[in-house]
């Protein structure tokens, strides 16, 4: 009794057997991210599936892209664990398993029998579990639930986003769920180290609420300071000037000059050099404070400019700039082509490529996201269900068999 047998694609994380119980978005995210780099992940979906599946359109095969765009990469079962037939199922998994990810409510997984502290720890004690939350189980908010937009409201990310006239705005993507998957993946790894040595696994708490507190820098270490509450500054830095977008001729730029030579080469490049030497502008500390007259003066400057040519330009000459460009443009650019950000996968889908590229051991973004319960009849007979017994599981709607 075991796994499946598991397409070999090589990676870092080759062997590595994951068990996947989350949905929507923090969870499936680190789980595509470990089956990028060579790790066999099983996910497991309700018979009604993961909800993202729904949120569309657009739908590929009647499934929301939302959903296919992380969850890449994994095999999937579809069981119902209210049920003790589908738990027992798990705990069959678990048997073999490395790593556990889940992100219910919590004290779901206490309900139904699973919790760590209380059967999972001392029943495989090699597991590493993995729960991703909204505010973890305990606290003033322990329990509560958690969506990224609700994390970045109360986590102090949208007071901090937006300017002035349009007020605190959240930001444009999921940025706390995904931070949120890269730090259970952290934890995940950094998991896996320890056990190396000591042979045992643990519970890797993350949730988004802490998450979203972690990326405040610099805003909360200039607080730790001054004690001032940060203003709304639209695209600019409250640290560091001129490290804010503005407008040419044919579209917005930004600059992120961070250093006093990379201003005078900007001033050098713009034909005003004697603009570094201005003492309102000699350093960062007095261009914060004259930011709005040193802003003025660029944008005037740049008025006649085109973006895409004289950020290509800067870029040459050594001074950070970029167009500030729409997705159709960022995901046909060459340089994206280069770094194989987009990527073709199996069944004609394609996704963005990944990220961390690693020399002798790359991860690979290959295998589509499946159907829901696309490798139940697999599983299942690979954990030595009968035949008979797989049926019965179908029948009862403990089980669901999607089609491969």
């Amino acid at each position: 009794m075991g796994w499946p047998p598991f397409p070999v694609r090589g990676g870092s994380l080759s062997g590595l057997k994951v068990l996947d119980l989350s949905r929507v978005l923090g969870g499936p995210y680190c789980t595509q991210i470990l089956s990028d780099h060579g790790a066999d992940v099983i996910k497991v979906e309700p018979p009604g599936g993961d909800e993202t599946r729904t949120w569309g359109p657009p739908f590929v095969d009647g499934t929301a892209s939302y959903f296919i765009g992380v969850n890449r990469n994994k095999r999937d079962i579809a069981l119902d664990l209210s049920k003790p037939q589908g738990r027992e199922v798990v705990l069959r998994l678990l048997a073999e398993a490395d790593v556990l990810v889940e992100n219910f409510k919590t004290g779901t997984m206490e309900k139904w029998g699973l919790g760590y502290e209380a059967m999972l720890r001392d029943r495989f004690p090699r597991l590493i579990y993995c729960r991703v939350s909204g505010f973890g189980a305990d606290g003033p908010l322990g329990g509560a639930p958690g969506y990224d937009a609700v994390a970045q409201a109360i986590g102090g990310l949208m007071s901090i986003n937006g300017d002035p006239a349009s007020g605190p705005t959240r930001i444009g993507i999921p940025i706390v769920d995904m931070a949120t998957g890269l730090n259970a993946v952290i934890g995940i790894l950094l998991a896996l180290a320890e056990r190396q040595r000591s042979g045992v696994g643990q519970f890797v708490d993350t949730t988004l609420f802490d998450t979203a507190v972690g990326l405040l820098h610099p805003h909360a270490a200039n607080w730790f300071v001054n004690g001032q509450v940060p203003a709304l500054v639209g695209s600019g830095h409250p640290n560091v000037v001129p490290y804010d977008k503005f407008s040419t001729r044919s579209g917005d730029i930004f600059l992120g000059i961070g250093n006093d030579g990379q201003f005078r080469k900007f001033c050098e490049f713009v034909g005003v050099p004697e603009l570094a030497t201005d003492p309102r502008y000699v350093g960062n500390a007095q261009r914060n404070r004259n930011r709005e007259t040193l802003r003025a003066s660029i944008e005037g400057l740049l008025a006649q400019h085109d973006a895409a040519a004289l950020c290509e330009s800067l870029l040459k000459a050594g001074v950070p700039a970029g167009s500030v460009n729409q997705l159709p443009q960022v995901l046909e650019h060459p340089h994206t082509r280069h770094r194989e950000m987009v990527v073709a996968l199996e069944g004609g889908q394609r996704g963005l490529g990944v990220p961390v590229k690693l020399s002798r051991t790359p991860g690979k973004a290959q295998a589509a996201a499946p159907s829901l319960g696309q490798h139940t009849r697999e599983v299942l007979a690979a954990l030595e269900y009968s035949p008979t017994q797989i049926d019965g599981l179908i029948d009862a709607r403990i089980a669901l068999c999607g089609t491969p």
